[in-house]
């Protein structure tokens, strides 16, 4: 193992670096254990915890988002247009589609 692949953190635990994981052991976790939430919370980092020589969980963070089988009914539940402002929306769009069109291409590598 490189050095460079071994940490030294506060209370004297050391850590593998392992493609973007990290192993710490149950009792250095438990010694750090708001350290290691927080890094997981604020920095992204995940765990890989090992108990006697072995892993056993990991701790990572909880994905952030929606599924893309919620998005029907998400769309469902955002506010309508009425009738009226639907009309001035699509007439509002085939008039800046119509100015877009009118306009010269410009050329954003000639200075």
């Amino acid at each position: 193992m490189r050095e460079r692949d071994l940490a030294v953190v506060r209370g004297g635990g050391i850590i593998q670096f392992d493609y973007m994981r990290i192993k710490a052991t149950v009792t250095e976790l438990l010694r750090n254990f708001s350290d290691y939430i927080n890094r997981v919370a604020y920095r992204g980092e995940r765990f890989v915890v090992i108990r006697g020589g072995k892993p056993v969980a990991e701790i990572s963070p909880v994905p952030v988002g929606t599924r893309l089988a919620e998005l029907p009914a998400l769309l469902d539940s955002l506010p309508r247009l009425d009738e009226e402002d639907a009309t001035d929306f699509a007439r509002d769009l085939e008039r800046f589609r119509g100015e877009l069109d009118a306009q010269e291409p410009v050329d954003p590598w000639e200075s």
